[in-house]
């Protein structure tokens, strides 16, 4: 009897087909709970309603050391060193 159900063989719930969570665990494995609807985290890792920071949250910003601003500023220093550098080895190579 092909019809009976067998008390052995899984069922097919929906959820086990839902996609997985991506957060790595400590075993360095993939967490193997569901995706909250529309996140791509489960609810123990971050993906519950309210989880997370605040719109314009300004407590993660420790300094501006890493900006777009300083960035280039830094970036324009080591062309000026450089430039340097270089002026004063034809500099030193002209005096001999």
């Amino acid at each position: 009897m092909k019809n009976e159900i067998n008390p052995m063989q899984r069922e097919k719930y929906p959820f086990l087909n839902s996609p997985r969570c991506g957060a790595k665990t400590r075993r360095d494995t993939g967490c193997q709970a569901p995706a909250v609807l529309g996140k791509k985290r489960c609810r123990m890792h971050g993906g519950s309603k309210g989880s997370g920071a605040q719109l314009d949250n300004q407590n993660a910003l420790k300094h501006g050391n890493y900006t777009k601003t300083v960035k280039d500023i830094r970036q324009a220093i080591r062309c000026t060193i450089k430039e340097s550098i270089i002026s004063t080895e034809e500099i030193i190579s002209l005096l001999r």
